[in-house]
C-alpha cells in the first residue's frame, strides 16, 4: 500500500442500472492502480448503494464521483445535480447502510443546491504484513574471552605530566 502519495480521481456519469456496475469496476481499477486493493470492496459497495438510490429517487441522474486518498483515509463523494432530492424512506435506508459500512460519512449541499454524500475508509494498520525476524547465525566457531574489568589508574598522580599539561 502506497501510503505517502496523495491521489485524486473525478468521474462524471449519467446513472442508469447498467452503468452502476461499470462505474464500480472503474473505481476498483483506480484503487488497484493506487495499491489500495484492501479498500476496493467497501468503496464498491458504498458507491453501488448510492448510485442505485440516485437512479431510483432522483429525476436528474447526472452524477459526479470523486475519490481522495491522503495517505491514511480514502474519501469517496457522490454528488447529484438534483436540488429536490428529499430523504424519503428509501434514501434513509441507503444512508443507514453507508453509515454501517464506512468509518465516517456525511451529507452536504453545494452553493447551487446540489447534494453531496460522502463516506470515508481508513487504511487499517493491522493489514500490513509484519516482518519475521530471522535467527542470527554465528560465523565464528570459537568465542573470545571478554575481560571482566577494565584497568583504570587509581590516582591522578599516576598519570604522566605530559598528559596533564604542565605550566
Amino acid at each position: 500500500m502506497e501510503t505517502g502519495v496523495p491521489r485524486y480521481y473525478h468521474l462524471d456519469v449519467e446513472v442508469s442500472p447498467e452503468r452502476v456496475g461499470q462505474v464500480s469496476r472503474i473505481l476498483a481499477a483506480h484503487l488497484s492502480h493506487w495499491d489500495l486493493d484492501n479498500l476496493v470492496d467497501p468503496v464498491r459497495r458504498g458507491t453501488e448503494i448510492l448510485l442505485r438510490a440516485i437512479d431510483q429517487h432522483a429525476p436528474d441522474t447526472t452524477t459526479s464521483i470523486e475519490m481522495w486518498w491522503n495517505g491514511q483515509h480514502l474519501i469517496t463523494a457522490i454528488g447529484g445535480g438534483d436540488r429536490d432530492l428529499a430523504p424519503d424512506e428509501g434514501l434513509r435506508a441507503c444512508l443507514a447502510d453507508i453509515a454501517a459500512m464506512s468509518d465516517g460519512w456525511g451529507c452536504c449541499a453545494t452553493e447551487t443546491g446540489a447534494r453531496i454524500i460522502w463516506f470515508s475508509q481508513r487504511a487499517r494498520a493491522g493489514q500490513r504484513v509484519p516482518l519475521v525476524p530471522t535467527a542470527p547465525s554465528p560465523h565464528i566457531r570459537r568465542m573470545l574471552r571478554v575481560p571482566r574489568a577494565v584497568p583504570v589508574p587509581e590516582r591522578a598522580a599516576e598519570v604522566p605530566r605530559t598528559l596533564v599539561g604542565a605550566r
